[in-house]
């Protein structure tokens, strides 16, 4: 994530799964920005949306609002204003740039988990997705991927997990049904779920307690958010593998 990304389209649909995820119940989130450094490109820049309210206003009024009104703000586009803001409810925040040095890496992710403690979901934001051979921890621009033992850590400590995941040069639907696997293989979880909008999925991971919860979501989306956000469907029982073999899994599937 990019403060530059601030409020623009894909941030509206992010916060909005965010706000239909924390609908049902009363569970708490961690927002996990994994902020890397701006980089004065373009991306980012799709803000046009806000001046087409009776179109877009109508998949979530308050947070199209609210977003619209800390975009007026004088103050420099960030993430901070809306962590501000109160759109999305029950929620903390971890900040901390992401390093890409290996022990740095690791002081980020012990760092996490502290902050992840008690909570029912994490989301994790990172600029491309889950990690991919070409970008292993200590290279350079690794920080824009989560790793499989993050994912893996913050699992164990009880917390479902939404991952952010650009599409890769991949075909659609076999890419998200790969990751969507792969995913529930790694953490064991018997729900998981893609959430696909026109540019990123959202990769779900739920604790069985969580469960029932978030498959409520399901529906909210298919109404408030037609066309814009689409449960695939993929919800399945999965088989545990570790971790650890997840490298390798991924490695041998792309060459």
């Amino acid at each position: 994530m990019k403060n530059q990304y601030f409020g623009d389209i894909n941030d509206y649909r992010k916060y909005g799964l965010l706000r239909a995820l924390q609908s049902t119940g009363d569970g708490s989130l961690l927002v996990a920005w994994m902020l890397t450094p701006d980089d004065g490109g373009q991306d980012g820049g799709f803000r046009s949306y806000l001046e087409d309210r009776p179109i877009w206003a109508n998949y979530d009024p308050s947070l199209f609002v609210g977003l619209a009104d800390l975009l007026r703000s004088p103050s420099q586009r960030s993430v901070s204003l809306i962590e501000r803001s109160g759109l999305l409810p029950r929620t903390r925040y971890h900040t901390a740039v992401v390093p890409d040095g290996r022990s740095e890496r690791d002081g980020w992710r012990k760092d996490l988990l502290r902050a992840a403690s008690g909570v029912d979901l994490v989301f994790l934001d990172p600029d491309n997705g889950i990690e991919v051979p070409s970008k292993p921890v200590g290279r350079k621009g690794s920080s824009k991927y989560v790793t499989w033992r993050e994912i893996r850590s913050l699992w164990k400590a009880g917390c479902s997990l939404l991952i952010y995941q650009h599409f890769r040069r991949e075909k659609r639907q076999a890419f998200t049904q790969r990751l969507v696997s792969e995913l529930g293989r790694c953490t064991g979880a018997r729900f998981t779920e893609a959430f696909r909008t026109s540019h990123v999925l959202f990769l779900l991971a739920a604790q069985d307690r969580h469960a029932q919860r978030f498959g409520e979501v399901v529906p909210l989306l298919s109404e408030r958010w037609s066309g814009q956000i689409e449960a695939m469907g993929l919800a399945k029982r999965n088989l545990g593998t570790d971790c650890e073999n997840m490298k390798m899994i991924t490695s041998s599937t792309l060459k």
